[in-house]
């Protein structure tokens, strides 16, 4: 018998091999596609369902607080509707995350009658408010307010004559009125903050005058880096009793302080004196938008006993509300000499100031065997390439 011929056998070959080539990568493109969709869906799914257990958990840590805390978190829908600047028809008032991880202090604290007086509690708020239940939410009562209070001295006078002791609600202070607290740098053994801040007649009258070409800066010789009249707007952290604000407002140049009331009435004396106080704390986002302030400054107040992420956070914020060419002026920031170079500079270089002044200095004053030092700095914001 003869035997088929060659060609016709190479040919059916490879007819079966492009025919399984072609099946093999059908199915790898089936497979695929199925996969990618079905891996989509399954992390949609997980995304969204986790989104839903944090809003139940959330919600379900406030189950035992009281009706006016679950009236302010609530939905609240827009009277207009859908309204395209909100991209929604619907409004929620903000509340700091970690307000529900202190329930009891959060049930007293929105426990009032709605309409009428706040409870006097200004130590609770504060706890709270320091523990980063930030915005508080208490809103729909009237503080409490002195029995007689009196009207301010106008300006220029109210800027360094002491405010009268009816001016404040003592109830929170060890001290009941402004003799005690001037006096209390001689009197008061322990610690306090800004123990003598209260003394306008004291050290509060000379600060930032005089440079003395090492840790102590004056205002006109930070103001001279800048063209005369371009430092117009700008805060200080943790300004004690707004001193800082005041010599500036001298100046014709707009300070808003951020101080909290640490054993005295420190929001209430910046008031009085005729500037503007801003009550937060260093972990809140600074209120401001961006590239806006012309100058930030902060004394004492940015050292070592702030959480290093936290600083970080906040260092990028100083940064973030600067504008352009802006100047951050970091007076007297204090850690142990070894954290300085290990820790701290680094943090502050990283964030992208350029440098204009940088001098670090020993701390002496509570004892040489701590190895303290002071860093003062007069950083800039880059005017381009910002990012």
């Amino acid at each position: 018998m003869d035997s088929p011929p060659k060609s016709n056998t190479l040919k059916t070959n490879l007819c079966f091999f492009f025919v399984l080539l072609s099946t093999n990568l059908l199915t790898l493109f089936l497979s695929s596609s199925l996969y990618s969709s079905c891996s989509l869906r399954s992390l949609t799914s997980t995304a969204a369902t986790t989104a839903t257990d944090d809003r139940s958990s959330f919600s379900g840590q406030l189950t035992s607080q009281s009706d006016e805390l679950l009236t302010f978190v609530s939905q609240q829908s827009l009277p207009l509707g859908f309204n395209v600047n909100f991209g929604s028809g619907t409004i929620y008032s903000p509340v700091g995350r970690a307000c529900t991880l202190f329930p009891d202090e959060l049930l007293r604290y929105m426990s009032y009658n709605v309409n009428g007086s706040c409870p006097d509690d200004e130590l609770l708020a504060q706890r709270l408010l320091l523990k980063g239940c930030e915005p508080l939410p208490r809103r729909r009562c009237r503080p409490a307010a002195p029995l007689r209070y009196p009207e301010p001295y106008p300006l220029p006078i109210s800027l360094w004559t002491m405010p009268p002791d009816s001016s404040v609600v003592w109830t929170a202070y060890s001290c009941k009125n402004y003799t005690c607290l001037i006096n209390r740098k001689k009197n008061q053994k322990g610690f306090d903050d800004c123990k003598d801040c209260f003394d306008l007649e004291g050290r509060e009258r000379t600060r930032w005058t005089t440079p003395d070409g090492g840790l102590n800066f004056a205002i006109d010789e930070v103001l001279a880096t800048r063209k005369p009249g371009t430092v117009r707007i700008g805060l200080d952290i943790g300004g004690g009793v707004a001193t800082f604000a005041v010599k500036m407002m001298e100046r014709n140049i707009t300070i808003v302080t951020s101080s909290m009331n640490l054993n005295g009435p420190f929001n209430s004396f910046i008031a009085s004196r005729g500037v503007v106080p801003l009550y937060m704390s260093i972990s809140q986002r600074l209120p401001f938008f961006d590239n806006t302030l012309d100058i930030v400054h902060s004394m004492h107040v940015l050292s070592n006993w702030i959480p290093t992420t936290v600083l970080h956070f906040l260092v990028f914020d100083v940064y973030r509300v600067l504008r352009p060419g802006g100047l951050f002026w970091l007076d007297h920031f204090f850690c142990v000499g070894e954290q300085l170079e290990e820790v701290y500079a680094p943090l502050i270089r990283s964030v992208g100031f350029n440098e204009l002044k940088w001098v670090v200095g020993r701390k002496l004053d509570r004892g040489p065997e701590l190895r303290e030092v002071y860093l003062s700095a007069l950083l800039e914001k880059p005017l381009s390439n910002s990012w």
